[in-house]
């Protein structure tokens, strides 16, 4: 294997590792109610957009002489201002996160258990991530494969599942839902959010190949995962995985609860260290108000009434990554000192759809 071959390999898993996680889990059921057609449609859009924003973000990067974190970007190319909002922005986001990955492990430990309610699984789950973001767990690598193999695993099961029953896909409306049809726009965008990946892949060669397949590879694994879901059960859930109970044996939806709850731990660490380090280095929390924001915050979102999974999605892909979406193409277009051009004004108005629905709805 040449050093080409294997530096796009490996830039390419890094995005598609980055990118496949929780968001996928919403896809069914916005594609169920906006129609399957709809959803593929924003699949399409939304793959193709990511390509041309991360594109842009490596070439921002490497177009600037020091390094820095996407807030340091936005410092220099955009100013103060829009600096502030991207620091609130990462970090109000992340912590919104943090709390989809708490309803979620309320999913996945009812799939391992039944004994319990939701709620005590999912305080078992914090007490279990904030210990290991306190003991700042997140620099074993080990998480990073825990992440990939889990959720990998997970939409292999679906799908092969979904392989022995594709007449139940005949049901299915594969139309179009007018009255919904922007919904899957923001949880889309959600599922296909990779851009933190970017930074260590400049540091590869073949890097528009990589972020190609790298955003092309996991767009099609969420397509076949979607209708995997959508032929095992007639009960789409916001979920995806509640409504497979009854209709996949429960020996198999125990291996998926496991594997999800693994998967998703791993992430929370991940992104709750990153916050915390975020909180000292880009704002200068003291080391206490860290711990407290990153611990803490999810869980008080979450009894606050911040406890719909599509809504929470909704509301990051929408409005967070919409902004971010936004902050990058004004980025590079300084950057490369080039004026707004049509093609660039359409991929604004992606994101921009997406922040005006999620107002407005």
């Amino acid at each position: 294997m040449t050093r080409r071959i294997k530096d796009f390999i490996l830039s390419a898993n890094l995005l598609a590792g980055t990118i496949i996680g929780a968001g996928v889990f919403s896809l069914p059921y916005v594609f169920k109610i906006a129609g399957v057609a709809t959803g593929l449609f924003y699949l399409l859009l939304a793959t193709v957009a990511y390509i041309a924003i991360y594109r842009m973000y490596a070439q921002v990067i490497s177009l600037t002489p020091s390094e820095h974190r996407l807030s340091g970007y936005i410092k220099i190319y955009l100013g103060n201002t829009a600096w502030w909002i991207s620091i609130l922005m990462t970090i109000v986001g992340a912590i919104l996160v943090l709390t989809v990955y708490l309803i979620l492990s309320q999913s996945f430990g009812n799939l391992i258990t039944p004994f319990g309610s939701g709620e005590d699984k999912m305080v078992i789950f914090w007490l279990l991530g904030s210990t290991a973001i306190f003991l700042s767990l997140r620099r074993i690598a080990l998480l990073e494969m825990m992440i990939n193999i889990g959720m990998v695993a997970i939409i292999a099961i679906i799908f092969f599942l979904g392989l022995m029953k594709p007449d139940n896909l005949l049901s299915v409306n594969f139309g179009v839902h007018w009255g919904s049809f922007l919904l899957p726009l923001a949880p889309v965008l959600f599922s296909l959010s990779g851009r933190v990946a970017i930074p260590a892949m400049t540091k590869f060669g073949s890097l528009r190949a990589a972020i190609n397949w790298g955003t092309i590879v996991p767009a099609v694994l969420f397509a076949a995962f979607v209708l995997s879901i959508l032929a095992l059960s007639p009960v789409v859930t916001e979920d995806a995985v509640t409504g497979l109970v009854g209709y996949v044996h429960p020996s198999i939806l125990i291996v998926v609860g496991i594997f999800g709850m693994f998967s998703i731990l791993s992430s929370y660490v991940t992104i709750g260290y990153d916050v915390y380090k975020s909180l000292g280095l880009d704002l200068g929390f003291p080391r206490f108000a860290q711990y407290a924001l990153v611990v803490f915050g999810p869980l008080v979102a979450y009894f606050a009434g911040l406890n719909s999974f599509i809504g929470l999605v909704s509301l990051i892909g929408g409005i967070f990554l919409g902004l971010e979406g936004i902050f990058i193409v004004l980025m590079w277009l300084k950057a490369i000192k080039k004026p707004l051009s049509l093609s660039t004004l359409l991929l604004i108005a992606v994101f921009a759809a997406a922040i005006i629905y999620e107002i407005i709805k």
